[in-house]
């Protein structure tokens, strides 16, 4: 009896040691594909950096990448539980992602080679650490898509609609409150006299980029049901609407109340020192409504008791 309780722990053993070999291994594997893939992409991360450095519609993004290794670490402790088990035919996965690379460079699409990084990464954790470990960290590395500006076509067709909207909305809300409007294209005339211009910078694309990025954060750190998780990043859409509304009108009545150097001053500092705020409470306040209006089967069954 001792003899088989001294060779089922030595297998044990055997086995622990092996596990941790494995994962040492792929640690070490890993880490070489990442210095790797960094060097390779180096250009396009370059690239995605002055972007987000010149572009204000899309500076949210650099934030994305130190939030989705905070995400990694945050799981630390549950990477030595999890299997790993390499899963060989992702090869054929990085292959596609540099093949939409090799396309982007061909045809000038800078587009694809960003995507492209991040379906490398995808491939990578695949192939190395095996389907079970990307699902855990499927979230993670999903939210890093939201690093990448959206392509020329795309931006082109959504800005123009999201500036006509904001001018039209602003105006049947400022008519509401009993304010003299008028509209003539994405240009309001306050009492048939003070000319306000909606903006390409009014359209709230950054707004809204700012807002999906911050409403992702916060669902991936709240301890509650994926379906409450989803509606807080899609709901994040029309917040950051009603968000660039409500800053267009309060502009506008300052406009008439205070002067245009003081409007164009809140219009610019206003944005960026309590939209995010109250974007922030606007969800945290969603989530609250959420827990009162939905019951668990566990609070469900309580209160039957």
């Amino acid at each position: 009896m001792a003899d088989d309780s001294q060779t089922s722990l030595q297998a044990t053993t055997t086995n622990r040691v092996a596990a941790d070999s494995l994962r040492s291994l792929g640690l070490t594997i890993a880490l070489s594909l990442t210095a790797m893939t960094l060097w390779s992409y180096w250009p396009t991360i370059v690239s995605l950096a002055k972007e987000w450095w010149r572009n204000e519609d899309y500076s949210i993004g650099m934030l994305v990448p130190p939030l989705a290794l905070y995400f990694l670490w945050r799981q630390r402790k549950a990477f030595s539980q999890w299997r790993i088990s390499p899963c060989w035919w992702a090869i054929a996965l990085v292959l596609l992602a540099q093949a939409a690379r090799a396309l982007g460079l061909l045809l000038l699409y800078e587009s694809a080679e960003r995507y492209s990084l991040v379906l490398t990464i995808f491939a990578l954790v695949l192939l190395v650490a095996g389907w079970r470990v990307l699902l855990k960290v499927f979230w993670i590395l999903a939210f890093l898509f939201l690093m990448i500006p959206l392509p020329g076509r795309v931006h082109n067709l959504i800005t123009g609609p999201l500036q006509t909207m904001a001018a039209t909305a602003s105006v049947f809300i400022l008519e509401v409150f009993g304010v003299m409007v008028s509209q003539q294209g994405n240009i309001i005339v306050l009492n048939d006299r003070v000319p306000l211009a909606v903006a390409e910078a009014c359209n709230g694309l950054r707004m809204l980029t700012g807002f999906v990025v911050v409403a992702a954060t916060i669902a991936y750190l709240a301890n509650r049901p994926r379906w409450q998780k989803v509606t807080v990043i899609v709901s994040s859409i029309p917040i950051a609407i009603a968000c660039n509304l409500a800053r267009l009108c309060m502009t506008a009545v300052l406009y008439l109340v205070a002067g245009s150097q003081i409007a164009e001053k809140f219009f610019h500092d206003f944005v960026g020192l309590a939209m995010m705020p109250a974007a922030v409470l606007l969800i945290f306040g969603e989530l609250w409504l959420l827990n009162k209006l939905v019951i668990s089967d566990g609070q469900e069954s309580t209160a039957t008791e």
